[in-house]
């Protein structure tokens, strides 16, 4: 029992991971505190369930939904420039807004009654190693999460954006100082967390189904990743990512009543500990 919670964990972990990540990278180096993060994660739940429904395809939805978040929200950030040179409450106030509208959008598009997405045929049933069983869609999940990660990976420590994007998160003005347009690499890091997040609401809507007040239990998540792991630190939203699973997942077998507060329990103890994250720079 205890090595499945801790797979489960595992599982919903890559998920915290991948909504976490992009509001870390974009916090890191925009000093922007992104509130309507979340609804990139309701969205890409919702787009995803509408493409379902359209096509016939999870794995269509899987990734249509993502880029489609992506694309939007690459195409949207000059909007949200002007709230890179105001203050974190402001910030806060503004996106907090537009979490809103994304919400209460979703409810006149879609109603409120949730909704059902079922995972691939061949992601159906479990699959046995020994005498361990595991659902063959979490193990999925899982394997997704780990491609993804190594993929980012390489994205951020292998490639010349890469190279930009952490030094960004250093000084954006010495970038400037190099002749790179550090509006463009603002538009894509921006598109790439949203996408990150849309991602993750496809995956988790066959686990978890699809309803409009998602957004803001994924928000609270990806906080506590985000302060668990580090600021800016994309190894530290994994640990934390992970950490956070395995934390909910196990205490809401041997301890149902806690499950609703481990996490924020588990967040303040490293936080006595290591005050930057686990991970996280000065």
């Amino acid at each position: 029992m205890l090595l499945s919670q801790v797979a489960n964990g595992v599982g919903i972990g890559i998920i915290y991971f991948m909504i976490a990540v992009g509001m870390s990278i974009t916090f890191g180096m925009m000093r922007f505190l992104n509130i309507a993060h979340g609804g990139f994660y309701l969205l890409g739940a919702y787009v995803g369930f509408e493409l379902v429904q359209q096509t016939g395809s999870f794995w269509f939805a899987l990734v249509g939904a993502p880029i489609c978040i992506g694309l939007v929200a690459w195409l949207s950030e000059p909007a949200f420039s002007v709230l890179y040179r105001l203050s974190h409450n402001m910030q806060i106030l503004a996106t907090l807004g537009l979490a809103l509208v994304i919400q209460e959008t979703v409810v006149l598009v879609w109603d409120t009654v949730g909704k059902h997405v079922a995972a691939p045929g061949g992601l159906v049933g479990a699959v046995a190693f020994g005498d361990f069983v595991y659902p063959r869609y979490r193990l999925f999940v899982i394997c997704v999460g780990v491609v993804l990660a190594a993929g980012l990976w390489l994205l951020l420590e292998r490639t010349n954006y890469g190279a930009v994007l952490r030094a960004g998160t250093q000084s954006t003005d010495d970038i400037e100082l190099l002749g790179i347009d550090i509006r463009r690499v603002f538009a894509a890091t921006f598109g790439l967390g949203a996408g990150l997040a849309g991602l993750a609401g496809v995956l988790a809507a066959p686990i978890r189904g699809v309803e409009p007040f998602m957004g803001p239990e994924a928000l609270a998540i990806a906080f506590v990743v985000v302060v668990v792991g580090g600021l800016g630190s994309f190894f530290g939203a994994l640990a934390g990512g992970l950490l956070i699973g395995i934390i909910q997942s196990t205490t809401s077998v041997f301890w149902p009543a806690a499950s609703g507060v481990a996490m924020y329990v588990g967040m303040a103890a490293i936080m006595l500990i290591r005050p930057r994250g686990l991970l996280g720079r000065a």
